[in-house]
């Protein structure tokens, strides 16, 4: 069954934004981007260069779990871009009562070296660059049986869309 909604995952500077625009725009897709969802307390807390919460990033993940709620009872599709570095984060994304495989997780894998460097160059965004060691030390990586995608998130941006086009369709 194909999906109804793709989470592209990592933590910032990954290309969840950039690369899931253009998966949406491929498929035809809605395209959203969780740093939308947050509130405005965590937003202020990360634009004074703090890590979040659990209890931060709770009101996060119930609004972004409704929200894939709502696509999948319309019927819908989406194209998420979200950090979801933690698999107990991963899990709070998925309604309970989603059918198997209505979700589908790419992580986009990209080294701390590079990650870094596109954090440097990165304008207009409120998180700066000192979160990478704390999104590096919250990030558990996907285990192989969890089911997710992983991805070279640092090759060009038309290859890896290409790439999770791929996978969505195989």
């Amino acid at each position: 069954m194909a999906p109804n909604v793709v989470v592209l995952m990592g933590p910032a500077g990954a290309g969840k934004t950039t690369v899931g625009e253009r998966l949406a725009e491929s498929l035809g897709w809605p395209f959203a981007d969780a740093d939308a969802f947050h509130p405005a307390s965590n937003v202020e807390k990360m634009r004074r260069g703090e890590g979040l919460t659990d209890a931060d990033r709770a009101p996060w993940l119930a609004a972004l779990r409704e929200a894939v709620r709502a696509t999948l009872a319309r019927g819908d599709h989406l194209v998420l871009a979200c950090s979801a570095l933690r698999r107990s984060y991963r899990e709070a994304l998925v309604p309970p009562d989603a059918p198997s495989g209505a979700v589908r997780f790419a992580y986009l894998h990209v080294s701390r070296a590079e990650l870094a460097r596109r954090l440097a160059t990165r304008v207009g965004h409120y998180a700066p660059p000192s979160l990478l060691d704390s999104q590096l030390a919250t990030l558990e990586e996907p285990a192989p049986e969890e089911g997710i995608a992983w991805i070279d998130g640092e090759r060009p941006v038309p290859d890896v869309v290409a790439a999770l086009v791929a996978l969505l369709r195989g």
